[in-house]
């Protein structure tokens, strides 16, 4: 007769330990399910604003290489621009992201990092040409505004690039297979 009562007790807490196991698996999944979508919504959310950002000083860098814009005109935007760039650089230092994605955080500092290099070389070429109007020195501004102005493209292509990278990261389970989301 005992065996009678200790064998359902028996399976009820196998079933209840299995149900358990799958719960703390399930929830691990979620975890990282969360932590991978915080990390996609906060990349984009940051490519967005150095896009505006980079995109608007570009735009003003453009107007002075064209000559529609005097040098003196720039000084603000520039100062302003690396400004926000050192913000977002210690803003993506900042990110927590997975452990498939850690690349891309440290791209996205790299190229940040790089941008705030070529918005400097930008503003030599700019003091140059406000301080020197004629001679080998306007040749040297022209040419210092313009490797930063194409640093600085090349640095939101490659931020945008790592966005999209960023978009379809997978969620990796505890088996190591990967999970992409939708």
């Amino acid at each position: 007769m005992e065996l009678l009562l200790v064998l359902p007790l028996f399976a009820f807490l196998i079933l209840l330990t299995l149900f358990l196991l799958v719960l703390r698996r399930a929830g691990r999944f979620i975890a990282r399910t969360r932590d991978v979508e915080r990390f996609r919504r906060q990349v984009r959310d940051l490519a967005g604003r150095i896009e505006r950002s980079l995109g608007e000083i570009c735009a003003r860098v453009d107007e002075l290489r064209r000559g529609q814009l005097g040098a003196d005109a720039l000084a603000d935007d520039l100062s302003a621009s690396l400004d926000a760039v050192g913000r977002y650089a210690d803003e993506a230092r900042g990110l927590r992201p997975p452990t498939d994605a850690r690349r891309i955080r440290d791209e996205i500092v790299g190229e940040l990092e790089r941008a705030a290099r070529a918005l400097e070389m930008i503003e030599h070429g700019r003091s140059i040409q406000a301080s020197a109007r004629s001679g080998g020195r306007e040749v040297e501004a022209q040419t210092s505004i313009k490797r930063g102005y194409l640093n600085v493209l090349h640095a939101r292509e490659a931020i945008n690039h790592q966005a999209e990278l960023a978009r379809v990261v997978g969620v990796r389970d505890d088996a190591g297979l990967e999970r992409p989301l939708p």
